[in-house]
């Protein structure tokens, strides 16, 4: 009590004096400016919950995993080193990407910047799962990307771990073992059954494991209804929807496939940067023992810095590097209109980093066959917000798709307009709202889907590394039909999307033509990384151009070059605005103020202030109250 009272009266000493020094210490770049902002505002005697990365481990300190109240190693190392000499309370070791997770006051975050080894000071930010209402009706998701191709294939994800970082999951009979049938009618082989084990820890069913990341949460159960959603997207059986009396299936794209249940979001659908970190690690860690080669992440939240110093992206890099497939989520902002008239720039973080899949959504429009697809006006755009990387790298099914739910599944008690009604896939079914399956839109569902469609294609060639999977989806992408534009009305406002590489990447996602492509021995990708190419404008000849790394194999020539993998609508010249772009011609001459706004010295495409984010994402970046959205 004396020690509270004591810093109270201290708090508000150094409040009088504090606000100055905090503005004056704002331009720190090894601290976020969200949190310089907080600074600047907030008194020095404020707590908040902060990641600091470290250049290298303090010394005498191990990296070795740690959690929630551990000690030694790292842990110890900050307790009796920068923490203890500034003042904060660690709570958790990040050893993935060499960082803690401590609980100081901002008084001190200057001092701990200024540490020589401190890498950069960010807040431990919220995130949220990328998940938009929709309405009562039941789209395709494994038809148009050509899954049962490759089911037919004998292609189901079998064996492949999926580690799905999510709200939790709830076990349903569609994520048992599976007892199906391939679309022709042929059983699953026995042997492949067989190779199972049937009961490693914390399993049920295909769900071989289980662990909460979640603060003061006991249990890896789904008590938000996304995370089950998403792992039936991914490897959903059909349990509950196959035999005579269903005219059809809702499977996920991997429907063999093994699920890691990391559970990292409440019962909010919220998270922060370090519950989800703790779980990529844990991921990493887990490899070997559940043979997970795919992480998905229907998860994200605002940019604040380049990917190089934001902590969620140092995680997914280090799994990447680890040698398991990222696959994120590209956001639903895509009708944020604050910086420009078609929602350019919207890609939320992890999917702003050059490693990752990123995936945006598409509307199958109620119809199998792709011809009549469309961009979901919701699903984010590049290019990323500050590093103006090339983004989403591919896109899949999202939007009103339909998935699992469980009794009492608190999303779809809380949606009660939302509904899989019987008579969409059982024969003479009634319109009354099914208790077993529930539909969802978004970019989160679009991920899962190319989630499950990689754990196929890892079945298929096990020995493809991360970056030859990410090269050969994008090669393979079907990018042949889409039309030049198209838009949607709702509420009075008009959406509008360009069919280019900002907003659907390299292209439809078509797991047999990957699946194919990965098995011939006349195709193979050429060594180097497949990291997403930077986006140049140049303001002398009004052209936007692909700048690809040292070292990245799109720098090959053929199939495998930058102009071939996003193929003829790729960038733009100020001559051409209006045919590859329809007739905004947001970075041409049709529309002079176009790239000024993106690409000018100040707002979006600047220096990334805190005046550019607060324009792009709001005043506290805090998605998890969006606009009902559905197309």
């Amino acid at each position: 009590m004396l020690r509270a009272r004591y810093l109270m009266v201290v708090g508000l000493l150094l409040a009088l004096i504090g606000a100055t020094s905090a503005t004056a210490q704002s331009t720190n770049s090894k601290i976020s400016p969200d949190l310089q902002a907080l600074m600047a505002s907030g008194s020095p005697s404020q707590n908040v919950q902060v990641i600091i990365q470290y250049n290298n481990p303090p010394s005498g300190s191990s990296t070795s995993s740690g959690s929630s109240g551990s000690s030694g190693g790292l842990l110890g190392a900050l307790l009796g080193g920068v923490l203890g000499l500034v003042g904060g309370l660690v709570t958790v070791v990040l050893s993935v990407i060499n960082a803690v997770v401590a609980i100081v006051p901002l008084g001190n975050i200057n001092s701990i910047a200024a540490e020589p080894n401190v890498k950069y000071v960010s807040l431990d930010r919220v995130v949220s799962s990328k998940q938009e209402v929709v309405i009562d009706a039941a789209e395709y998701t494994t038809e148009p990307i050509n899954a049962p191709a490759v089911w037919q294939q004998g292609y189901m994800g079998t064996n492949v771990g999926v580690a799905v970082i999510d709200s939790g999951i709830t076990p349903v009979p569609d994520l048992n073992l599976n007892s199906i049938t391939l679309p022709l009618g042929q059983p699953i082989a026995a042997q492949l059954l067989a190779e199972r084990n049937e009961n490693p820890p914390f399993s049920t069913g295909r769900i071989v494991y289980s662990q909460n990341f979640v603060s003061g949460q006991d249990d890896a159960y789904d008590h938000f209804g996304h995370g089950t959603l998403v792992a039936g997207l991914i490897a959903g059986n059909g349990a509950d929807s196959t035999g005579p009396q269903f005219f059809r299936t809702f499977r996920g794209a991997a429907p063999n496939t093994n699920i890691v249940n990391l559970r990292a979001l409440d019962e909010n659908g919220a998270g922060t940067d370090s519950s989800v970190i703790a779980a990529i690690d844990e991921a990493i860690a887990l490899k070997n023992t559940y043979n997970i080669r795919v992480i998905n992440l229907s998860l994200g939240r605002p940019i604040y810095e380049s990917y190089t110093l934001d902590p969620l992206c140092q995680a997914v890099e280090q799994a990447w590097k680890a040698g398991i497939v990222v696959v994120v989520a590209a956001g639903n902002d895509g009708r944020d209109l604050n910086e420009n008239p078609e929602g350019y720039g919207t890609i939320n973080s992890p999917g702003n980093d050059p490693y990752v899949i990123t995936v945006g959504a598409m509307r199958t429009m109620e119809t199998a066959p792709i011809n009549d697809d469309l961009i979901a006006s919701y699903s984010s755009k590049g290019p990323s917000f500050i590093d103006h990387f090339v983004k989403p790298d591919i896109v899949a099914p999202g939007n009103v798709v339909t998935s699992l739910q469980f009794a009492d599944d608190p999303l779809a008690d809380q949606n009660p307009s939302f509904y899989t009604w019987y008579s969409f896939y059982q024969t003479n079914g009634s319109e009354t709202p099914s208790s077993n399956y529930f539909p969802m839109s978004g970019t989160s569902m679009a991920s899962a889907v190319a989630s499950g469609a990689v754990a196929d294609l890892l079945q298929a060639a096990p020995s493809l590394t991360p970056d030859e999977v990410k090269a050969l989806l994008m090669v393979n992408g079907d990018r042949t039909y889409f039309p030049p534009s198209s838009s949607v009305t709702a509420d009075g406002v008009t959406y509008n999307a360009n069919y280019d590489v900002f907003t659907v990447g390299a292209g439809y996602l078509d797991i047999a033509a990957t699946v194919n492509a990965a098995l011939s021995k006349g195709l193979s990708v050429p060594s180097g990384y497949a990291l997403s190419p930077i986006a140049v404008y140049n303001s002398a000849n009004g052209q936007t151009t692909a700048t690809t790394e040292a070292g990245s194999l799109w720098t090959a020539t053929g199939p495998w070059s930058a102009s071939a993998v996003y193929g003829g609508r790729a960038f733009i010249s100020g001559t051409n605005s209006a045919a590859l772009w329809g007739s905004t011609g947001l970075y041409g001459e049709a529309d002079p103020n176009g790239f000024t706004v993106l690409w000018g010295k100040t707002v979006l495409w600047g220096k990334g202030t805190p005046e550019a984010e607060t324009v792009l994402w709001g005043k506290t970046g805090d998605e998890t109250s969006s606009v009902p959205l559905e197309y």
